[in-house]
């Protein structure tokens, strides 16, 4: 789904990630969560302290533009629970939520649609970051 660069992911995140992976049932849930299991084995994890602001961590908000349309869409990164995407506020298990995770801006990735078709999505901006607000236990 992704390119292979560079994703940062802080130790809580991982460690609070790792817990909703481990607690999902079966079916398509399973399903998304060993997409996300895949995206997080390959990132770099650094303390919440250290993570830099450009970041997509968990509870950020994020905007991102669609390469191809230029539109820009502003959405909330969050965990399942407190998913509303009415509300932009998007499951890190929905997979544009897996993808955005450890993502900084000015990084791509490519969007699979139905149809075999795809999207190119790059992060514009991260305007809120828990971390760098000093929120640490959002």
């Amino acid at each position: 789904m992704t390119s292979e660069q560079s994703l940062i992911v802080t130790e809580t995140d991982l460690e609070r990630l790792r817990h909703v992976i481990d607690h999902q049932g079966g079916g398509r849930m399973a399903e998304l969560a060993e997409m996300l299991d895949g995206e997080l084995a390959r990132a770099r994890v650094v303390a919440s302290e250290a993570v830099p602001p450009t970041v997509v961590t968990m509870n950020s908000t994020v905007i991102f533009e669609d390469e191809e349309t230029r539109e820009r869409r502003q959405v909330t990164l969050v965990y399942p629970r407190d998913a509303r995407s009415d509300e932009g506020r998007i499951s890190v298990l929905a997979p544009i939520g897996s993808a955005l995770i450890g993502l900084s801006v000015g990084q791509s990735i490519t969007w699979p649609l139905p149809g075999g078709r795809s999207k190119r999505l790059r992060i514009v901006e991260v305007p809120y970051q828990p971390e760098a607000a000093g929120h640490y236990h959002l």
